[in-house]
């Protein structure tokens, strides 16, 4: 007979704004399932306005890369300290990992020892580093809900209750619009600009995107640039950015709807999440990115993937350009846009390979099948 908690308390933990959204849309998917839950978190602004009881902001940590948080151990140690008084005080009845497997990897180990049940959503991709994490969570985690189907074969393979549920932008981003039949020699070029959200990656590469729009508009002068920024990036960091190259100001857009970003003819984009947001609304884009010396050297010596844009790796082949450390520079940056701006049929073959990326990645309901997924385990009917 299954044992049935005697609590639906549920602590649950992410740490950066990605992780915030999916995971507080995961909360609320459980609480529709069952409005007896009551969620404690830990987190960001998303998840504080629909958790019970919000523990502390992780997201605002923004500690990110393989060399950086060591900076932050001390405020780590402090957060260990405190989810352990919270799992030994309320004994919640289940533990949800959402990504950032650093500090979560901690937390299961917490949850472990109390013999809390944990599970993860958004598993760490190990297909792309560091496969042998997926031995590691084996005897810490009840369950692994994968949205990447890359996943699959590594944590089978250690013995982990595995399930692929789909990617959580499906439940996000809208289907994506027709781009116009035909565009005009004066045709006002509607392009992305996409820095990420953490503040080496708005230091590092918002000028260059800028001054990349800005040859970009050297031959497309109708070009109009649009930053799409985080909620926690301030409009004066993106502006002072943007100033060392001077010429003018874009317009900067923040949303949760896609509404403006689905009508970008193509994009300049930090890898990451944004990457694969594009991908699903069939924008054409040059991808880029660049870590501190010190992340670069140790990131180079475990990633296994060919590719660090999202696209190209589920896609299994290089569909957008990168450009790493020092070849993500304005010219060959602007190069890789113009080209497509100027071949309508290589911007349409990238749009088509990157729609097929989307049908790749399953279909919307991705909270509600995590939420199904961990509420049949974590509260089993009684059979007595």
């Amino acid at each position: 007979m299954a044992v049935v908690p005697t609590t639906k308390n549920i602590l649950i933990a992410a740490g950066d704004p990605s992780g915030d959204v999916h995971a507080a849309n995961l909360i609320l998917a459980l609480k529709k399932l069952d409005p007896e839950i009551n969620v404690s978190a830990l987190g960001g602004a998303r998840m504080q306005e629909v958790s019970d009881k919000f523990i502390y902001n992780l997201v605002d940590v923004g500690a990110a890369g393989f060399a950086e948080p060591f900076k932050r151990i001390p405020l780590w140690l402090r957060l260990i300290s405190l989810v352990r008084k919270y799992m030994e005080e309320r004994r919640p009845a289940c533990f949800i990992a959402v990504d950032f497997y650093g500090l979560n990897h901690q937390f299961l180990g917490l949850a472990s020892h109390r013999k809390i049940p944990a599970y993860y959503y958004i598993s760490p991709q190990v297909w792309a580093s560091r496969p042998s994490r997926a031995e590691r969570m084996a005897p810490l985690v009840k369950s692994v809900l994968s949205i990447f189907p890359m996943d699959g074969k590594y944590y089978t393979a250690a013995g982990v209750d595995w399930h692929f549920v789909g990617h959580p932008l499906l439940d996000l981003v809208p289907s994506p619009k027709e781009p116009p039949a035909s565009r005009p020699a004066d045709y006002p070029w509607k392009i992305g600009l996409l820095p990420g959200s953490r503040p080496y990656e708005i230091n590092g590469l918002m000028p260059i995107f800028w001054e990349s729009f800005l040859q970009i508009r050297r031959s497309f002068p109708a070009s109009e640039a649009y930053v799409f920024a985080a909620r926690e990036v301030t409009d004066s960091a993106i502006l002072a950015a943007c100033a060392k190259a001077g010429g003018g100001a874009p317009k900067i857009v923040r949303e949760d709807d896609y509404a403006v970003r689905s009508t970008m003819d193509a994009a300049l984009t930090c890898s990451g999440t944004a990457t694969l947001e594009n991908a699903l609304l069939g924008i054409p884009m040059a991808v880029a990115y660049r870590l501190p010396w010190l992340s670069y050297h140790i990131a180079r010596r475990v990633i296994t993937v060919k590719h660090i844009a999202l696209p190209n790796i589920v896609a299994g082949k290089q569909i957008v350009r990168e450009f790493i450390q020092h070849d993500a520079a304005p010219k060959p940056l602007a190069g890789a846009i113009m080209a497509l701006l100027q071949n309508p049929d290589a911007l349409a073959a990238m749009r088509a390979d990157l729609l097929k990326v989307r049908a790749s990645l399953g279909s919307p309901g991705v909270a509600e099948r995590a939420a199904a997924l961990i509420h049949s385990s974590a509260f089993p009917i009684s059979n007595s």
